[in-house]
């Protein structure tokens, strides 16, 4: 029986690359009446929003206030939150979780109505969760939806190679400002290179915490989406914003495991190890103890580590009877449990990793970049609503408002063809002699970074950084100009150009503020002013 061989060309009126939450919101929001291709580098359900334990920051609780969750959302910003941003997000939240709601998301309950807890840096209980798996929750039920939409096609296994414009293609008008046309991606099962236009495509790509040692992060957090939008000339903005998470659990088998602020906000305890004394330490670092934002409990845990050599330091939920432990936290009990920790007998082992990028592809309130026909969303995007650092479950929420201002955009845009756009030429390259070279400057790239560009910076940390990212820039774009694409070289030569971004943005701050401590720098200047790079002119 013979197939007809797959078409190397695909026009939509939509594209979304990425399957997490910004890019399914979006896609359903359009789905009606446009036609959306959903691109994702591997399965539909493996990027960050899976992993989110937490839950969704909204104002619903009679004794809460839109601008109570605005003042937290701009006091965790440290100055550099938009306010209108900010604004826009938290009241538009509650109808998002609405939305979810009546696509069937089983949130918590207690007493008939919906159960909020606290985060550290909010001023009361907002967050909606689905026990402590709640970004899985809403991924399962947003996925199956998505599978079930008739306008919706999906292509997993397929990775961005990068934006198509009109610039690229030599058919930009002097007098007109540059336009997306589509994508070139990978589509790993026939190794070759496709074709996707539309007049509108959306960057949903999530974050960059693969460019750090230690994450929380998925294996697809590879800063795709910015760097390809900088590639085709889209400014990004205060990319040396990273969130470390303060507890990750620290386990040679359990990579990549989180454990939720939402712990902390419950009464746990952040301890030395016995070793060092076994005490709380938290309190003599902010008066907020284990429930400051988390850019202090990362600094005062990586202060901790360095001053008494440890590997980690332990988080105690212990004296929670087990009921409550396994009614809050199922999911981590169980985890842990695997590894022959029981949490409610024993504190949990943890050190800070990389956890969320709050930089990203400047857009404005409708998710347009500065490219027209390409928009950026979630963890991808620099809304504003962060500033200097993410409050705990601002996240998800900010995937789902701006996804549906993307998609209203869209919609209220007049109906364009896509356009005709050439095929991937590859006949000047060969096939890799060896791919050695990409797995060492991969591990190179990781473990510099960690060192260099972390929880605390210097002058000369970030001098060093920047030169080895110059070494690998060179080798990668040799590698990427004389041999076939590979999604390991892809996600590499992204990896480094989102690497350059943060140390840009590092050395451009001459201040400490949320995120980004220098030792150099260590007071704060007025006034606040985001950081945004412009990139080369084409």
């Amino acid at each position: 029986m013979s197939h007809s061989p797959t078409p190397t060309q695909h026009a939509f009126d939509v594209l979304v690359i990425g399957s997490g939450l910004a890019g399914l919101t979006a896609a359903l929001q359009l789905a009606p009446t446009h036609r959306v291709a959903v691109l994702t580098k591997r399965a539909m359900s493996d990027g960050s929003s899976g992993w989110a334990q937490g839950g969704i920051a909204a104002v619903l609780a009679e004794d809460d206030s839109f601008d109570a969750h605005v003042d937290d959302t701009l006091v965790a910003g440290a100055g550099l939150s938009d306010p209108a941003a900010t604004r826009f997000v938290v009241e538009n939240a509650p109808q998002t979780i609405a939305w979810l709601q009546e696509l069937g998301v089983p949130f918590s309950q207690e007493d008939g109505h919906l159960h909020l807890t606290r985060e550290g840096g909010h001023s009361a209980r907002r967050i909606v969760h689905v026990t402590d798996a709640t970004g899985a929750a809403v991924q399962r039920t947003l996925i199956a939806q998505v599978r079930r939409t008739p306008n919706i096609t999906l292509f997993e296994h397929h990775t961005l190679v990068d934006l198509i414009t009109a610039s690229k293609l030599g058919e930009k008008p002097a007098d007109e400002p540059d336009r997306c046309l589509g994508l070139y991606a990978l589509d790993e099962a026939t190794d070759e290179v496709l074709t996707f236009s539309a007049p509108h495509t959306i960057l949903a790509t999530g974050g960059a915490g693969k460019v750090y040692l230690y994450t929380t992060n998925p294996d697809t957090a590879t800063g795709d989406g910015t760097a390809a939008a900088w590639r085709a000339g889209c400014r990004v903005a205060n990319m040396e914003f990273i969130q470390f998470h303060p507890t990750c659990l620290y386990h040679p088998h359990a990579k990549s495991f989180l454990i939720t602020e939402a712990v902390r906000g419950e009464g746990g305890r952040l301890l030395l190890p016995e070793s060092a004394g076994g005490t709380r330490f938290m309190p003599h670092h902010d008066a907020r103890a284990e429930l400051a934002p988390r850019d202090v409990v990362a600094r005062a845990i990586d202060f901790e580590m360095k001053k008494h050599g440890l590997d980690c330091v332990h988080l105690d939920i212990s004296h929670q009877p087990l009921s409550f432990i396994l009614a809050h936290f199922p999911n981590i009990y169980a985890r842990c449990l695997e590894l022959g920790i029981d949490i409610s007998k024993q504190p949990i082992p943890v050190v800070p990793a990389a956890h969320y990028t709050c930089g990203g592809v400047l857009t404005d309130l409708d998710g347009h970049t500065d490219v027209p026909g390409l928009y950026a969303i979630g963890e991808t995007a620099c809304t504003g609503l962060h500033g200097a650092n993410r409050l705990a479950s601002n996240s998800l929420v900010e995937c789902m408002v701006f996804a549906r201002a993307a998609a209203q955009d869209i919609l209220h845009t007049p109906r364009a063809q896509p356009p005709a756009l050439p095929a991937w030429d590859d006949s000047r390259v060969t096939d890799a002699d060896e791919t050695v070279v990409i797995s060492h400057n991969w591990d190179e790239l990781r473990r510099f970074m960690w060192d260099y560009v972390g929880i605390v910076r210097t002058n000369k940390r970030l001098d060093r950084a920047a030169h080895r990212i110059t070494l690998l820039q060179g080798e990668i774009q040799e590698f990427y100009a004389h041999f076939h694409v590979t999604r390991d070289l892809l996600e590499l030569r992204n990896l480094v150009q989102v690497a350059e971004l943060i140390v840009r943005s590092a050395q451009a701050r001459h201040e400490s503020r949320g995120l980004h401590f220098s030792r150099d720098y260590p007071a704060l200047l007025s006034p606040a002013v985001p950081t945004i790079l412009v990139p080369p002119a084409a």
